[in-house]
């Protein structure tokens, strides 16, 4: 869909809308009119929520646990109305390792998180969002066509996301539902600076890759770049705008880049680091 949106008065539900770019978003949608929901697992939410200039309703709500985000959709609606747009925002970052030296927590964690718990978030608004012919919104990233090495449980989550919203943008267009993803790439968060900045290793496979690739972005750019996506109906925000080119030609580039890497003997290196240090079940979260 194309249409632009005017958010003055939509009802906007927001899992994981506590910090990072969940919270810029909350923000941002407050700035442009719009009443938001915010989902989120921290007990204070209400409270938090209640601090918030605006129409803020805040809920507490695990997005593994499908019966808490539908009593966070009855609650939205109870106060609000209606619910008109649905961003499933949560996530979680297991810390890094090969996937040889990742635990099992770690993996099930972040699939029970960024694939079941973005499942579970369009399940409980889909009824409601499709009445109200509104949007429903996910939150990918890079990494869903970027190789996932050292964090690949992260990225399959991001893959699934990704496959989540092409299947929803066909079987919801009878309805005039749109469906936007977003791909950001490294977002100044609380996630990067505790899972990537503090982690020594990481930082020195990052090292290897091109620096374009590197550019980080803050948690507002980010939310402006969502917001302008949702407000023009889009379907698809790719954030810093440098990832566009490579998330088109992925085709080529991708096999390209990962015969590189396998070749580059800097990235082995650092991947054997990894592959050796003791493991143990450590997730940051990502919103």
């Amino acid at each position: 869909m194309s249409t632009s949106t005017n958010l003055t008065g939509k009802v906007v539900l927001i899992t994981g809308g506590n910090g990072g770019i969940g919270a810029a978003t909350t923000r941002e949608l407050l700035k442009r009119g719009a009443k938001v929901s915010i989902a989120d697992i921290d007990p204070a939410t209400p409270a938090r929520a209640a601090q918030q200039s605006g129409e803020v309703l805040g809920c507490v709500a695990d997005v593994r646990d499908r019966a808490s985000l539908d009593n966070a959709v009855a609650q939205t609606i109870d106060r609000f109305g209606h619910l008109d747009i649905v961003i499933a925002n949560a996530g979680l970052l297991a810390k890094a390792a090969t996937f040889r030296n990742t635990p099992i927590n770690d993996l099930e964690s972040t699939l029970a998180v960024n694939v079941t718990g973005v499942a579970n978030t369009v399940k409980a608004a889909l009824e409601p969002v499709i009445a109200s012919q509104g949007q429903i919104v996910l939150i990918s990233s890079v990494f869903a066509f970027l190789n996932g090495m050292g964090t690949i449980p992260y990225a399959m989550s991001k893959a699934a996301v990704e496959q989540l919203g092409r299947g929803l943008r066909v079987e919801l267009a009878d309805h005039h539902v749109s469906v936007l993803t977003a791909y950001f790439s490294l977002v100044d968060t609380n996630m990067i600076k505790n899972g990537v900045d503090e982690d020594p290793v990481v930082m020195d496979l990052l090292s290897t890759l091109p620096k374009p690739m590197l550019k980080r972005v803050t948690p507002e750019s980010a939310a402006t770049a969502l917001v302008d996506g949702i407000q023009s109906r889009s379907s698809v925000v790719v954030h810093p705008g440098l990832w566009r080119p490579v998330s088109a030609l992925r085709g080529l580039l991708g096999p390209t880049l990962d015969t590189r890497f396998t070749r580059d003997r800097r990235i082995l290196d650092v991947l054997a680091r990894l592959d050796n240090r003791t493991p143990h079940s450590s997730k940051k979260e990502l919103k």
